[in-house]
């Protein structure tokens, strides 16, 4: 850990803390770190920022996540410095979770021409029971209750953020992938990387928050891009 920065290296820590307590000693509390869509009965305001510290009980969305937060983010407050990386980490992963929810916003109300409020209702009543009981609605009322009652959680829109800042800041520095191992500069990688998010979000149904990861990355890029409006 010598080589981590000072704030990545609480960022994975305080990552780490939460996972493990949340899960295994206070698993009550795991409403208040999953971020609900606003019309859900499961909403709470403070979920907009506590959903970036925790990962569900997915051990391996946690390493990937720091893995990446160490690979990236020690780089980038390296050269940024600390209260600026840290603030373009939490930013990103607000507007990771804001692009997140006007995606959602807007296939609602593409929905909603299709059902009645009565039914709507219905749904925003007892979806996240019927998630629960393993159970679903089906047609677009089942789309509609993944939309309201399925919750956003991890780091991964920070992270994001981050990696999209590293594209920018340094567009030709080199990456090695792992499959297959040949090295691809930022400028080429990241960009792939987006849409390949976005094919996902359009075509699949796999309960990732694809949208809310290309916020995180938009939100970074921006924040690199004019980083002379935004500096402290």
């Amino acid at each position: 850990m010598n080589q981590v920065t000072p704030v990545v290296k609480n960022l994975i820590i305080i990552n780490i803390l939460v996972f493990f307590v949340v899960t295994y000693l206070f698993p009550g509390w795991m409403e208040y770190f999953m971020a609900y869509y606003p019309a859900s009965q499961h909403f709470h305001p403070i979920q907009i920022v506590t959903h970036m510290f925790m990962h569900g009980n997915l051990i391996p969305h946690l390493f990937f996540n720091m893995f990446m937060l160490y690979m990236f983010g020690s780089i980038m407050e390296y050269y940024w410095g600390d209260k600026y990386f840290l603030f373009v980490y939490l930013v990103s992963g607000l507007g990771a979770i804001g692009f997140h929810y006007l995606v959602k916003f807007l296939y609602l109300n593409y929905l909603l021409d299709s059902v009645t409020p009565e039914m709507y209702q219905t749904v925003i009543n007892e979806g996240a029971s019927v998630l629960r009981n393993g159970q679903n609605y089906i047609g677009t009322l089942g789309k509609i209750n993944q939309l309201v009652n399925v919750p956003a959680v991890g780091a991964s829109g920070a992270v994001m953020g981050v990696m999209a800042a590293f594209g920018t800041q340094f567009p030709r520095r080199k990456l090695m992938l792992l499959f297959p191992p040949i090295p691809v500069e930022a400028r080429i990688l990241i960009p792939l990387l987006l849409v390949a998010e976005l094919f996902m979000g359009v075509g699949l149904n796999d309960g990732v928050a694809h949208f809310a990861h290309i916020g995180g990355a938009i939100t970074g890029f921006i924040l690199t891009r004019f980083r002379y409006k935004f500096d402290f």
